[in-house]
């Protein structure tokens, strides 16, 4: 895949750990002039961070930033983001070579519960909002938007999609869910129209993983995660967006699949 075209690249969770790490880098990829990179999370002060790294290294790039709450987002909202960075930029989707998103932003849930005690329906509702009914929400409107352009689809998946973790309930159902709403995605729309991926970076040194080392109610679960941070084994976002840059420019996978960092020969 070449990645130096004029894109315009949305990436979910910007504001911080993988999100921000993707968000950088393939902003230094794609083609500076007549891009439009746009960026959302849920605090406007690190997403402008994000932003300012990224122009450092690219000041011809246009970058947008959106905070946005996604336990109560709207489809309206994800519409009107996606309009309004078009029409601050003054850019139509037919300006575009390729519409990029990258379905980041998530949270990893309650560890500290057991399955079969995670019945409040009133949380299960807030958490799948988040993580899901968002995630589709706003992949709807990309599409819609950008009907007639070429498109990559990123999901960051994980594991926990594919495979069950004691204390990990709540994220790898919603794992699951996604993953397998964008499987359906790639069946349903011919490549090379739409590509989708899913892409697990692997274990990360990040605020999601140290939430599960102090919370999850697992022990073993628990010595996992403080073992591979002790021993420095975990992933740095750097290094996980390195390999899926590596994935796309290879481009050896077929639409849907999963990617995972250890997967070397897919790079």
């Amino acid at each position: 895949m070449d990645l130096k075209q004029k894109t315009y690249l949305l990436v979910t969770g910007a504001s911080r750990g993988i999100g921000r790490e993707f968000a950088q880098q393939l902003s230094q990829r794609i083609q500076s002039v007549g891009s439009l990179v746009v960026l959302m999370g849920r605090s406007q002060s690190l997403l402008e961070e994000t932003k300012a790294n990224i122009l450092k290294e690219s000041p011809d790039l246009s970058v947008r930033t959106f905070a946005l709450e996604l336990s109560t987002a709207r489809t309206e909202d994800f519409s009107g983001i996606l309009h309004d960075s078009l029409s601050r930029a003054e850019a139509y989707p037919r300006d575009f070579q390729r519409a990029v998103i990258i379905h980041n932003a998530g949270t990893v849930g309650d560890t500290s519960k057991r399955a079969r005690e995670i019945g409040d329906t009133e949380y299960l509702q807030q958490y799948y909002h988040t993580n899901v009914f968002s995630a589709i929400s706003l992949n709807c409107q990309f599409m819609r938007f950008f009907g007639d352009i070429p498109k990559l689809v990123v999901n960051l998946s994980t594991l926990a999609a594919i495979a069950p973790i004691s204390s990990m309930a709540h994220y790898c159902t919603v794992k699951a869910a996604r993953e397998m709403y964008f499987r359906v995605l790639a069946a349903e729309e011919p490549e090379p129209g739409t590509l989708v991926l899913n892409y697990a970076p692997g274990m990360i040194d990040t605020q999601m993983t140290v939430q599960v080392q102090r919370e999850a109610h697992d022990p073993a679960v628990v010595a996992m995660f403080r073992e591979q941070r002790e021993a420095k084994t975990m992933l740095t976002p750097p290094q996980t967006t390195e390999r899926f840059i590596q994935v796309l420019e290879a481009q050896r996978f077929k639409s849907g699949d999963h990617v995972d960092y250890k997967d070397h020969d897919a790079a």
